[in-house]
């Protein structure tokens, strides 16, 4: 019923049209030499995500000055179609391997928020079935463009109510954002506001990924 009642509540906040903060148009990028890949949450609005995405993008440009960064928005549903994370796993693959290739010099942040979270999450090898509008791994990122991506940041990650998280080759690049009580991503949380105030982690999350690039 919470998790429920979390979901409503975002499906409200996108119909309340929630002002984001400036982000470019996400776009395939041109060579940047970052690009910050971002996986809104179910029904979140925004360029990016207006909870996270374009906080993360915003803080990002500022932090690393000197730097050409670019954004993509991953497309898929952000629904509750049980392909939905499925549909972002196999676009985020296809795109940041797409880039890869094009761009030698290009690499990556990776960005993810609740639903948002589990297509990162697959798409780096960690399965996401199960959780929170989850799915099984479709496709995951070549072991050749893995050193290339720079940092993953996961806010309200549904696979942590499992008592997973994300381990191997990503670990230490991982940045995993729970807030108290938030039932998405801890078993047993009872605050549905809780899942809504990642914002207020866009500056943290920005430190930490300047420390990886």
């Amino acid at each position: 019923m919470r998790i429920r009642l979390c979901l409503a509540a975002l499906s409200l906040i996108g119909g309340a049209g929630l002002t984001s903060l400036s982000a470019p148009a996400a776009s395939a990028a041109t060579c940047s030499d970052i690009e910050v890949v971002a996986a809104r949450g179910t029904f979140e609005p925004g360029t990016l995500g207006a909870i996270v995405g374009d906080p993360v993008y915003s803080a990002l440009q500022q932090k690393l000055t000197g730097r050409h960064l670019s954004s993509y928005k991953v497309n898929y549903p952000a629904d509750l179609s049980p392909t939905s994370a499925a549909q972002g796993n196999a676009d985020l693959v296809n795109h940041v391997s797409g880039q890869a290739a094009a761009c030698p010099n290009q690499r990556f942040i990776l960005v993810g928020y609740s639903q948002g979270a589990n297509v990162v999450d697959n798409s780096i090898g960690i399965s996401s079935d199960g959780a929170v509008v989850g799915s099984p791994i479709v496709a995951t990122l070549p072991a050749a463009v893995a050193p290339r991506v720079a940092a993953v940041l996961l806010f309200g990650n549904p696979i942590r109510a499992l008592g997973k998280s994300v381990t191997g080759p990503y670990q230490s690049r991982t940045l995993d954002f729970c807030a108290k009580g938030d039932p998405i991503c801890e078993n047993g949380g009872g605050d549905v506001l809780a899942h809504l105030g990642y914002t207020a982690d866009a500056g943290a999350a920005a430190d930490f990924a300047a420390t990886k690039v």
